[in-house]
Parts: C-alpha cells; sequence; structure tokens
C-alpha cells in the first residue's frame, strides 16, 4: 500500500508538474505578453502623463513671468500717462497764470494810458478854461485903465519892451 500511495504521489506529483509547465507555458505564450504589453502601456501612459503635467507647469510658469511683465508695463505705462497728464496740467495752470498776468498789464496799462489822456485833457480844458477867464479879466482891467489914452500909450510900449525881452 505504501508502494501504491508512493506510486500515486509520484504520478499525481509528475502530473502536477507537468500541468505547472504547460500553464507556465500556456501563460507565457497567451497571458504574459499581454499582460507585460498592459502594464508597459499603462507605464508608458503614466509617463507621457507626467511629462505634460511638467509642461503644463512650465507654460503655467511662463504665463505668470509673461503676465507680470505685461502687469509691469501696463503699470509703468500708466504711471507714464499720468505724469504726462500732471505735467500738461501744470504747464496750462502756467500758460493761464502767465495770459492773465499779461491781460492785466495790458489793461492796467491801457488804464494809465486813459487816466493820462483824460488828465491831459483836463489840463487843457483847465488851461483854456484859465485863459478865457484871463482874458476876460485883462479885457475888464485894460477897458477900466485904458479909458484914457495916456495910459494907453504906456501900456503898450511896456507890453512891447516885455515882448522883446522874452
Amino acid at each position: 500500500m505504501d508502494k501504491l500511495i508512493n506510486d500515486f504521489s509520484f504520478g499525481l506529483f509528475f502530473w502536477q508538474i507537468l500541468l505547472f509547465i504547460l500553464l507556465l507555458w500556456l501563460l507565457t505564450k497567451y497571458a504574459w505578453k499581454p499582460i507585460l504589453d498592459a502594464v508597459n502601456s499603462r507605464e508608458e501612459g503614466i509617463k507621457e502623463a507626467l511629462e505634460q503635467a511638467e509642461k503644463a507647469r512650465e507654460e503655467m510658469a511662463e504665463l505668470k513671468a509673461g503676465n507680470e511683465k505685461i502687469l509691469k508695463e501696463a503699470r509703468a505705462e500708466r504711471e507714464a500717462m499720468l505724469k504726462e497728464a500732471r505735467d500738461i496740467k501744470d504747464k496750462l495752470i502756467t500758460e493761464a497764470k502767465d495770459e492773465a498776468k499779461i491781460q492785466a498789464n495790458n489793461m492796467i496799462e491801457m488804464a494809465k494810458n486813459s487816466i493820462e489822456l483824460e488828465k491831459q485833457s483836463a489840463i487843457t480844458d483847465l488851461k483854456n478854461h484859465v485863459a478865457e477867464l484871463s482874458v476876460e479879466i485883462a479885457e475888464k482891467v485894460i477897458k477900466k485903465e485904458l479909458s484914457a489914452k495916456d495910459q494907453q500909450l504906456d501900456l503898450i510900449k511896456k507890453m512891447l519892451d516885455e515882448a522883446t525881452l522874452k
């Protein structure tokens, strides 16, 4: 019986090894290759996904740097525009002040000229009025003093002497 068990065990062992080898051969032929191909394919897919993620990260970094550069340029341009606007405002204010001063000086000069003309006109009117009054007074005085012929001749001589002296 022992022999039978041993023969049976040996036969069973032999068939198990034979089935194992056959299974290994079938797995190698039909299963290992598709499994390895699937694993390799999956590994390649993961590598590609990692590479794409790295590229995307680099592109994002480049975009961020580009955005920061654009923002800096926009800020610099804004500052330049504000400075230019302030300069234009200051220039316009200065020009307006200068123009106002020039107009004020012109108005003052015109007023001075007008005053001078009015003054000259008033002096001329005053001189004419004084001359008229003087002539009237002189006429009255002379009429009174020259009622005698002797007095007239003396006055004429005196006036001729004074006229030649001046």
